[in-house]
């Protein structure tokens, strides 16, 4: 795919998907023109703010030569940091006018500028790094997810918690049949972005570009408050709970059982809302057999106190109730095991009291940030690249797709298609603004 896609052309033509195959999960090689080990990575960033704020400061041992963002506070704090490195508020004008002085673009927007922005770092042959959700539709992800793969670049979807030392603990665990097979998980995170309503009653902070915020969105007068944060509350901007978070504790349980499409997804909650997340919802999810593993039923849990009935029930070696607020809970035939980002157990804890854990094979990251930084240089492969990445967004996005228009869906992950409602199928893309593509 080389040129942008609009939404009436996806719905037209859903077809499309059969040419945005998946690619590996492994990057790869990169050819004569990498990086050597000691030449600095020339990098341009779109967002200077808290989460762009911490991946810039991860990369900031490399050349940080533009930065970009629409708010003048911001990108001038980021200019005292980030001295001589030249700044704009519009990320289309930044990457056209550097094109040909970086080798890489770290993207950390609102979710509705992921995916136009990584898509022109990427058509111009960018390495790029992108915070989680990497996309805000379902067609948004896999075609970064082919984009990558056709222009043979290295990407990561800014998932952090991947690169931590639990996690990888786990998932060998769960690979090395600790538990036995696994055909039913629990995931749920106490969070709840909701409230959400469009304001007309006040203009723009003088220092905010509320057209260059809106990106791709609907034109609309400032609302007070989506920006900085308060736009995951909104549909139009974010996608609430499962936005933020599934790509995080969802991450988990794709890595340990091999997990990529799910065939049905079914959503319960409050009636939707047509502007604001809820305040909580359910997402059953149902992926299919993978070679010897079975299908797996995932159902995910958020909203101001999501425990599982499932979960509350359990108990530690001493008979207290295990009240972990979030985490991922995996049933086996053999036993279960619960975690969250940093620590797990092995349940019921006396069965495993002589377990011998099997040994570790899967190496401790060298920072997930560096591991692309050093992927760019080394032709090595990214754990969270747009492939796996991308796959994780759409499964988080097929929920709020699910929710909002009320439907189970049966996905053809193949074509995105949902095969038994175009009403859903509408969700899977949307409009942009004139002026915006993918």
């Amino acid at each position: 795919m080389s040129r942008p896609l609009n939404r009436r052309e996806f719905i037209q033509n859903t077809g499309v998907a059969a040419a945005l195959a998946a690619s590996c999960h492994v990057v790869p090689l990169l050819g004569a023109d990498q990086k050597s080990p000691n030449e600095k990575l020339r990098l341009a960033c779109v967002g200077t703010q808290a989460r762009a704020a911490a991946n810039i400061a991860e990369c900031a041992s490399e050349d940080i030569v533009a930065i970009c963002d629409v708010d003048s506070n911001n990108l001038d704090k980021a200019g005292e940091t980030y001295k001589g490195s030249r700044k704009y508020r519009d990320f289309r004008d930044m990457l056209d006018k550097e094109a040909g002085k970086i080798d890489a673009v770290i993207v950390g927007t609102p979710d509705h500028c992921h995916a136009p922005a990584a898509a022109m770092a990427l058509r111009l042959g960018k390495h790029t790094y992108c915070e989680k959700p990497v996309a805000h539709t379902v067609l948004e992800a896999r075609t970064l997810a082919q984009l990558a793969k056709e222009k043979n670049l290295v990407t990561q979807m800014g998932t952090q918690i991947h690169a931590g030392d639990n996690y990888r603990r786990v998932v060998e665990l769960i690979k090395g049949g600790a538990i036995g097979a696994v055909r039913e998980v629990h995931v749920w995170v106490p969070v709840s972005y909701t409230g959400a309503k469009y304001t007309t009653d006040k203009p723009a902070p003088a220092t905010l570009d509320w057209n260059l915020w809106l990106g791709p969105a609907t034109d609309r007068p400032y609302t007070e408050g989506a920006h900085p944060f308060f736009w995951r509350r909104f549909w139009e901007y974010g996608s609430g709970g499962l936005g933020d978070f599934f790509c995080h504790y969802g991450d988990l349980v794709h890595w340990a059982l091999d997990l990529k499409h799910p065939t049905t997804v079914v959503a319960k909650g409050p009636p939707p809302d047509a502007v604001s997340c809820p305040v909580g919802i359910t997402v059953d999810y149902d992926y299919p057999a993978r070679g010897d593993l079975p299908p797996v039923h995932l159902t995910w849990y958020d909203g101001p106190n999501p425990r599982p009935e499932i979960a509350s029930n359990l108990k530690d070696k001493s008979g207290q109730p295990i009240q972990w607020t979030s985490g991922q809970l995996f049933v086996g035939d053999k036993g279960m095991l619960i975690s969250d980002y940093g620590r797990h157990l092995l349940l019921p804890e006396d069965k495993f009291t002589d377990y011998k854990r099997p040994e570790q094979s899967i190496p401790n990251s060298i920072g997930h940030h560096k591991e692309w930084l050093n992927a760019i240089r080394s032709n090595g492969p990214t754990t969270c690249n747009f492939d796996y990445g991308g796959a994780l967004t759409e499964a988080a996005l097929l929920g709020v797709v699910a929710y909002r228009s009320g439907q189970r869906l049966e996905w053809d992950a193949a074509n995105l298609k949902v095969t038994n409602s175009p009403v859903a199928q509408q969700l899977i893309h949307k409009e942009y603004r004139k002026g915006w593509t993918l």
